[in-house]
């Protein structure tokens, strides 16, 4: 990406949604008012999402069997796991080879085993990936708003000038990037609750600046022909006066930060080489260090991504073994580096990090054991070629997922999968909707919070009924 960013591009990363979402009809004249009980004793005062998107296969990450190494001719039922399992920081947990510096910082967080993904038929990446960010399975019949959106509107930001929820490694040029931008968006609770977007990290900075050749002086002029055309122009048309105040807020954030030292957060050149060259892995890495950045400066609730590309990075429709070793590398040192950096500067324990993937992978099984689903990858009996020797098809029924910070127990491990194939949830299986009221809890957000909409509540999880895992807390 080039760091010359035209007008149209700036406008639309640094105002956390485009003129696009007014013409869009989220129903916002229908929103009248929210409720929820008392407020509750938060734990954590910041979220970081660390997103390995397009399912990432437990057997071969944070849940390994038993390993079955490449020869020529095996038979793919018996591959379970393609990498050796490394000990951890904890006695008798392994995770697989390739992730051992996360490994050695499990005694800081939670390894959950047993997440169970939504069943929604025909599997596509899109819709499992709205399903977890926003806790509605689509279609919806209003906009759902992303889980950061529900926290920056209930929380506000932490810090004044840094947008409370930020996106971050994230492209929608890329396909089903139409179905992608569905979920990145507050829906009906307004732009100004929407995320701020970093496609490239690398080119942090140049998200808070105004393209090249537009001044300060000059973007202020262009702002308030701006507002002039929201308040009696053609764009005074679309959306109710909610929406339009909405947008208009998020302008006024996106000026204010444009304005502050605190962008100074989003230069990557400032952190010292040392420690820059340890997230130097690539987009995700530096994403990672952006993220400890932001969290240090007062950011609410930041997502970054590995990026969902169909058939790139975790999307392993095949040589599944040979990429997963390459995305290890990605995330490996700069996820360990994140979360000993926030634990050193005292963040950790207000923080709470999360890994999480949309569902994992297996060989051979195609949706759960009992609920297959149209198979979409030609898995071979016997493998013969190395291009198959991973785990290709898609698996809902047993996911891993980390924790730490935010109260979350140090050095636990919660739930299990079977040793055998199919490797399903055997206890304690979690869903997403307890995993949404956990994240909501951890900050003091109670479980009946909602919004009147078109007559009827929407709920932070459907109909209300999500519960938090408290076991998961210390």
């Amino acid at each position: 990406m080039s760091s010359h960013w035209n007008r149209r591009e700036f406008l639309k990363n640094s105002s956390t949604a485009t003129l696009a979402a007014l013409a869009a009809g989220a129903p916002l004249a229908g929103l009248l008012s929210g409720c929820n009980s008392s407020k509750l004793t938060a734990r954590a005062d910041t979220v970081i999402l660390l997103w390995m998107a397009g399912g990432m296969a437990h057997t071969d990450t944070f849940d390994p069997k038993r390993y079955t190494p490449f020869t020529k001719g095996m038979m793919a039922n018996d591959v379970l796991s393609t990498f050796k399992s490394v000990p951890t920081a904890l006695d008798d947990i392994y995770f697989s080879e390739g992730l051992e510096s996360i490994g050695k910082v499990l005694n800081k967080g939670t390894a959950i085993r047993s997440y169970v993904a939504g069943d929604m038929g025909h599997i596509l990446h899109s819709r499992h990936q709205y399903h977890w960010h926003t806790c509605y399975k689509p279609p919806q019949s209003v906009a759902a708003p992303h889980i950061g959106s529900w926290i920056s509107k209930q929380l506000g930001p932490v810090n004044s000038v840094i947008p409370a929820f930020i996106d971050i490694g994230q492209r929608f040029s890329l396909g089903e990037g139409e179905e992608l931008k569905a979920f990145h968006t507050a829906g009906f609770l307004g732009n100004e609750y929407g995320p701020f977007l970093i496609p490239d990290p690398s080119e942090g900075l140049e998200s808070v600046k105004p393209p090249v050749g537009m001044n300060i002086s000059r973007f202020e002029k262009r702002n308030q022909l701006y507002n002039e055309l929201m308040n009696k122009g053609p764009l005074g048309e679309l959306g109710s006066d909610y929406q339009k105040e909405s947008m208009k807020r998020s302008m006024e954030q996106a000026y204010m930060l444009l304005k502050s030292p605190e962008a100074a957060a989003f230069d990557l050149s400032k952190e010292p080489k040392e420690n820059y060259d340890i997230y130097n892995t690539g987009k995700f890495g530096l994403g990672c260090l952006m993220a400890k950045r932001l969290t240090q400066k007062g950011a609410r609730f930041i997502t970054v991504t590995t990026e969902y590309e169909p058939f790139k990075n975790w999307d392993t429709h095949d040589n599944g073994h040979t990429r997963l070793a390459d995305m290890k590398k990605q995330i490996d040192g700069p996820i360990a580096q994140l979360i000993k950096d926030l634990d050193q500067s005292g963040h950790l324990d207000r923080t709470l990090i999360i890994l999480a993937s949309e569902f994992s992978r297996d060989m051979m099984v195609e949706g759960r054991p009992d609920l297959k689903v149209q198979e979409q990858v030609n898995q071979p009996d016997i493998i013969d070629d190395i291009k198959n020797y991973g785990m290709h098809r898609h698996f809902t029924d047993g996911c891993s997922m980390l924790m730490f910070g935010g109260g979350i127990k140090k050095g636990y491990v919660y739930g299990k999968t079977a040793d055998e194939r199919p490797c399903k949830t055997i206890e304690k299986p979690i869903r997403i909707e307890q995993i949404h009221q956990t994240i909501y809890r951890a900050l003091g957000i109670p479980e009946d919070t909602h919004y009147v909409i078109e007559k009827r509540p929407f709920y932070t999880t459907p109909d209300g009924l999500g519960r938090a895992e408290m076991d998961l807390f210390a």
